[in-house]
């Protein structure tokens, strides 16, 4: 595969970027007004017509920030926002930062369409309007340079460093060489590691925001007294969070790291990234850092991943509102068994039956497929998980680590 000049078609935005799916993003402010924001999706029945929300009905800048973030990806179109009425987030707001993105975009209150029934025919027409309106939305030609691409682990076991995350490693050094954008978190799985990553800096302020990164994430793991190892990780083989994390780092490939940013930051320019998604210290201590799969997808897609790798020795069958989801595994058995869910399998290169640089160009080929509109096993499957909790993050990880240097 020629990695630079292989092209496919994708979305073409206001802003110069480009998305490789044109989805219309349903979003409720509140719980109050989840019902009828995944009503109005349930009754379209189109695939490209998505639901996310935030909970609270007070405010979290770590979730406006996050919905922002969303409305603003280049893989969505437009946007249709449903507040109850009375929550601290309100829908015109957000209906506002996609009309100055170029987005169609519409908006409502529950209370004021006079309650559930209403209110769902009043969305449906919405977006009705909305996917009427993606249909003129140019297509442009896209390259893996116009990639930006996030992996995480979940389900690790002892197949995951050897396979599964090395596979990925590899093609994010193909990524970056050929000019496009890769992402890795979990740093509470690099316990052990940090002169490994910090002697990756590309440069000296890189490095003093990896340790500030590495450090907040030890002492956030003592805090609360757990580390990001669990009994399915013991029973895959892996004894302890040391030996979890030199097999989680190796999903970042070789490549210089550039920086770190924190989620729903998106990177100011090309490379390999760290994103921290740990929260940062507060006087009320809210927040747990990857509570599940879909938490730390949805903060990959909020940095601007247009599509994400799961890394999953023991199996996962989730997928993501926003972005595709590619889920990787090591363990043939888990890809027999699971293969209706399972995208990739890179067990091959533990038995030998293929080289680290075929199932790298294998994997290549299934990213270019899915990045012109080939769907993953989740979307097929209907899977759009999300999950957006209270955090508390600040928002400055890259200047403020400067300032520390």
């Amino acid at each position: 595969m020629n990695w630079k000049e292989t092209t496919w078609q994708g979305y073409g935005r206001q802003n110069g970027a480009a998305g490789i799916r044109n989805k219309v993003l349903v979003i409720y402010t509140v719980e109050c007004a989840s019902f009828v924001a995944q009503e109005v999706v349930r009754q379209t029945g189109r695939s490209n017509v998505e639901v996310v929300g935030f909970s609270g009905c007070t405010d979290n800048e770590y979730a406006v920030r996050l919905l922002i973030a969303l409305i603003r990806h280049p893989n969505v179109g437009a946007v249709l926002s449903i507040g109850l009425g009375c929550e601290y987030v309100q829908p015109e707001w957000l209906s506002r930062i996609a009309t100055e993105e170029g987005k169609p975009t519409r908006w409502f209150f529950i209370q004021n369409e006079g309650g559930t029934l209403p209110s769902v025919q009043k969305g449906l027409r919405c977006v009705d309007e909305l996917c009427a309106a993606l249909t003129h939305t140019p297509r442009v030609p896209m390259r893996f340079c116009d990639l930006v691409i996030g992996a995480e682990c979940g389900g690790s076991d002892y197949t995951s460093g050897l396979a599964g995350n090395v596979v990925v490693g590899r093609l994010f050094d193909q990524l970056v060489d050929a000019g496009g954008t890769a992402i890795f978190e979990e740093i509470v799985e690099a316990v052990g590691l940090i002169d490994v990553l910090a002697a990756r800096a590309a440069t000296a302020e890189a490095c003093q925001q990896l340790v500030d990164t590495y450090d907040k994430a030890l002492d956030y793991c003592k805090s609360v007294r757990q580390y990001s190892v669990s009994p399915g990780n013991f029973t895959g083989g892996l004894s302890t969070i040391e030996e979890k994390s030199m097999g989680a780092i190796v999903k970042s490939g070789t490549k210089p790291i550039e920086g770190v940013v924190k989620v729903s930051q998106q990177p100011d320019h090309a490379g390999l990234w760290l994103l921290d998604s740990t929260p940062d210290p507060y006087w009320m201590q809210f927040g747990i850092t990857n509570p599940n799969d879909n938490e730390g997808l949805m903060d990959l897609i909020s940095a601007g991943c247009h599509l994400t790798f799961l890394v999953t020795g023991r199996g996962n069958v989730v997928g993501s509102a926003v972005a595709p989801v590619l889920k990787i595994t090591g363990n043939h058995q888990t890809y027999t068994r699971m293969e209706g869910d399972m995208d990739f399998d890179a067990s091959p290169m533990l038995t030998g039956h293929c080289s680290q640089d075929e199932l790298t160009g294998q994997l290549a080929g299934l990213v270019c497929a899915v990045a012109a509109g080939q769907p993953s096993k989740s979307e097929a499957l209907g899977h759009k998980e999300y999950f957006i909790p209270y955090k508390y993050q600040e928002c400055i990880a890259q200047k403020r680590c400067a300032q520390q240097a």
